[in-house]
């Protein structure tokens, strides 16, 4: 028990990764936003709103960076600290999941490309459905609360 208490301590007190200029950008560029927009399903061209709330997101390690967010998508509202890889093209980065499972919303595979106030991608479902997402990324104007 002490030995985990010992580790548990020792991570709250880690030093945050350093991060490149890519990194810092993309952690501003996310930090107290909405992302709004739509996404399809299958080859339908109906679109389907999508929204968002990033409070924060911030590097652990490696590609791995912590999403602190609210999502509202399919008639569903979850508050939720989500651990996502993030890789980067160049000073692109690149929201990358495989089967990542969402609780309370499913699993999903998805690439989401974030550049200049804008996302756009392809993502996939467990079941098999999937299609395309794109939209605006804009700050929020105050604090989350």
């Amino acid at each position: 028990m002490l030995l985990a208490a010992a580790a548990a301590f020792e991570q709250e007190t880690a030093p945050a990764p350093e991060l490149n200029a890519a990194e810092k950008q993309f952690q501003e560029a996310m930090t107290n936003v909405t992302m709004t927009g739509h996404f399809t399903v299958g080859d339908s061209t109906d679109l389907h709103e999508d929204r968002y709330v990033i409070e924060s997101v911030s590097k652990v390690k490696g590609d791995l960076w912590k999403f602190e967010a609210r999502i509202q998508y399919n008639k569903k509202d979850v508050k939720i600290a989500m651990p996502l890889p993030v890789k980067f093209a160049g000073d692109t980065p690149v929201i990358s999941l495989t089967n990542y499972a969402v609780p309370g919303l499913g699993s999903f595979t998805a690439r989401v490309v974030i550049y200049n106030g804008s996302y756009a991608g392809t993502w996939a479902g467990a079941t098999g459905h999937g299609g395309t997402l794109f939209g605006k990324i804009v700050k929020n104007d105050a604090a989350p609360q």
